[in-house]
């Protein structure tokens, strides 16, 4: 047959039922832990899961709701005082080993109150955690146990952590519109920025390469035979892209020492931007400063009257419908051909 066992404590109730496994602490089912090893386990594999700032408003949102069913339990016993339940909820808490809390100013009227909370098993755990600051269970449990108390909410501010070589964890408390559902919506918000933010790099950074392809495939600028150069415009062009070509082009043409710049427009949007017809000039005229003519192919029907409709003056390049017909002038200028 199992054991039954009863000890009183305190005045505190432990009873234990080996037959059926329980655990009761004034009555209730309780259980045990170590504190050192399968809670920090624990608040390890929380953290380690939900990333250490939403492990801590968790905890903080736990200890704080936790705390408002114990607050609203002595609020509704009758004949105990603020001050009495404080004390029987503390020395409680002692008894089933949370560590000594010590309320050091309790003011009912002010609804404000300072405690001290001494090797507390979360204190405990962050020490075998090897934290630098201490958790925020506890705090928030005490707040959410003042909130039931006061029927007010409380928050809470700690002073200092006994983790920080203190002797003890200082908590202050008082009434404030602060609750544990603003810090977590707070939290929420602050994850989504974060991942818009990650968002907005990952876009940021692939339309950077984009450009960056786009730079060396659209216009790319083409060696055909010796001296003759041809650059084939293709789709729009905006003021960066404009410029990108034409510094591109200008270093390009002495290092294939060509005579002949061959613009191949048979790619371009046939909406011709600002920047087209300023690219076309630009280029044409930085060309002749280093001694290359610029010979114009792909000029169809289309594009001719869209050109007229501008103010693009290309009466000075000679033009031709094909690129074949572009290279077999610019091999006859200098007194070659095709054989």
């Amino acid at each position: 047959m199992g054991e039954k066992k009863n000890i009183d404590i305190g005045g505190l109730s432990f009873a234990w039922d080996l037959e059926k496994g329980q655990f009761s602490f004034e009555g209730e089912d309780a259980i045990l832990f170590w504190i050192s090893s399968a809670m920090k386990t624990l608040f390890d594999t929380i953290e380690e899961i939900s990333g250490e700032e939403a492990a801590s408003v968790v905890l903080e949102t736990t200890g704080f709701r936790q705390g408002l069913v114990v607050g609203e339990y002595f609020q509704n016993m009758k004949g105990v005082t603020v001050f009495e339940a404080a004390e029987l909820i503390t020395d409680t808490y002692a008894s089933a080993g949370w560590g000594k809390t010590t309320i050091k100013y309790l003011n009912p009227e002010s609804k404000t109150l300072s405690a001290e909370l001494k090797d507390s098993w979360e204190h405990k755990i962050n020490v075998v955690q090897k934290k630098t600051k201490g958790g925020n269970f506890l705090p928030a449990h005490y707040a959410g146990i003042f909130t039931g108390l006061f029927g007010t909410n409380i928050w809470y501010k700690v002073i200092q952590h006994q983790i920080e070589e203190h002797e003890c964890t200082t908590v202050e408390y008082f009434p404030s519109n602060i609750d544990i559902t603003q810090n977590i919506h707070q939290l929420a918000r602050r994850k989504e920025a974060q991942k818009i933010e990650h968002l907005q790099n990952v876009v940021a950074e692939k339309t950077a390469e984009l450009k960056d392809l786009i730079k060396k495939l659209s216009s790319p600028i083409i060696p055909v035979l010796e001296g003759i150069v041809v650059v084939p415009l293709i789709g729009k062009y905006d003021e960066d892209r404009t410029e990108d070509l034409i510094v591109n082009t200008l270093n390009n043409l002495p290092k294939h020492q060509a005579n002949y710049l061959v613009l191949d427009l048979t790619g371009l949007d046939k909406e011709l931007t600002e920047y087209t017809a300023s690219l076309i000039e630009k280029l044409g005229a930085a060309a002749s400063l280093i001694g290359t003519k610029t010979i114009l192919v792909g000029i169809s029907a289309d594009l001719g009257l869209v050109i007229s409709e501008t103010h693009i003056d290309l009466s000075k390049y000679d033009c031709f419908q094909t690129l074949q017909h572009g290279i077999h002038y610019a091999l006859a200028q200098s007194g070659r051909s095709i054989v």
